[in-house]
Order: C-alpha cells, then sequence, then structure tokens
C-alpha cells in the first residue's frame, strides 16, 4: 500500500519574494471552518475580536487598516513586520490561536492572501470589504453594518 500524498503547509508559504518591501498592504480573508455558521458576529465576539486587532497594531505584530467582519469570515487589509521569526503567517496563525482560545472561534486552516500591488488594487480591495455585508443582503448600505474595526485615529470610509 502506498504511503497517501503529503499536503503542503499553506502557511509556510505566506512569505512574500525579497524584493517585495515592508510597507506592503495584503488582503487578507480568514474563514471560520464551519461555513454559514455565525460566529464572528454574535455576542461579545466583534468587541472581543476588534480589542485583539487594536492589540496586535499597538504592539506592531501587524499593521491593519481596516478589518471587516462577516458571520463567518472576515476581510482585512493588513501590512506585516518581516523580521526573522514573524511575518504575515505567524502572525495571523498566532492571532487565530488566540482568538480560537479566548472567544471560541473555530477557523479554518489557513488563510487567502493577496500583495496589493497599486492604487487601483487598494482601491478595488477596499470597495470590495466595504460592500462584503451588502453583496451578502446583509445590509442596505454599508454605513450600516456595525462589524467594521478602523485604528482608532481614522474616521469614516474615506
Amino acid at each position: 500500500m502506498s504511503e497517501p500524498p503529503q499536503r503542503k503547509v499553506r502557511a509556510g508559504l505566506h512569505h512574500p519574494p525579497s524584493w517585495v518591501g515592508t510597507a506592503a498592504t495584503f488582503f487578507i480573508t480568514i474563514n471560520c471552518r464551519i461555513r454559514g455558521n455565525p460566529q464572528l458576529t454574535i455576542g461579545d465576539v466583534p468587541s472581543g475580536i476588534f480589542r485583539s486587532l487594536e492589540f496586535q497594531n499597538n504592539r506592531n505584530a501587524w499593521h491593519a487598516s481596516i478589518v471587516l467582519l462577516m458571520p463567518d469570515h472576515l476581510h482585512a487589509l493588513i501590512s506585516f513586520d518581516w523580521e526573522i521569526g514573524t511575518g504575515m503567517g505567524k502572525a495571523v496563525e498566532n492571532w487565530k490561536r488566540f482568538t480560537a482560545r479566548d472567544l471560541g472561534i473555530g477557523w479554518q486552516r489557513d488563510f487567502f492572501d493577496h500583495r496589493i500591488r497599486s492604487e487601483e488594487d487598494l482601491s478595488n480591495k477596499w470597495t470590495y470589504i466595504r460592500e462584503n455585508p451588502v453583496r451578502g443582503g446583509l445590509v442596505q448600505s454599508y454605513e450600516d453594518w456595525p462589524h467594521i474595526w478602523r485604528p482608532p485615529n481614522r474616521i469614516g470610509w474615506a
């Protein structure tokens, strides 16, 4: 009987090439393990997630500029530190472990990332994030969605 193929660990792939600068911003999507189950937008979970985002920003584990919670996934625009032992994969892994333990969130393994390559790309992703609850039929206008986090010094969607 032959051995089954070994699955590549995607978290190890979340390292940009050496020519990607440290100021690069990434569009991130993180899914809950069970899709369709509203884990992220119930009870005190959103405020716990928002506190943890602020903590990560303050300790410079990353710099999140926007995070939008949907019932079973989130979208974010985040920049990361690329020192040895840190970076996108490690920062997201540590954050998911913390929120799973403290908030009871069941996260899917790994996450999706896309490096923002231009101002147009940034604008498109920003709009995609902003409009996600509208496309999902959860609100009529993005302004009505309460589960959005921005750094405290930012006001509005602009």
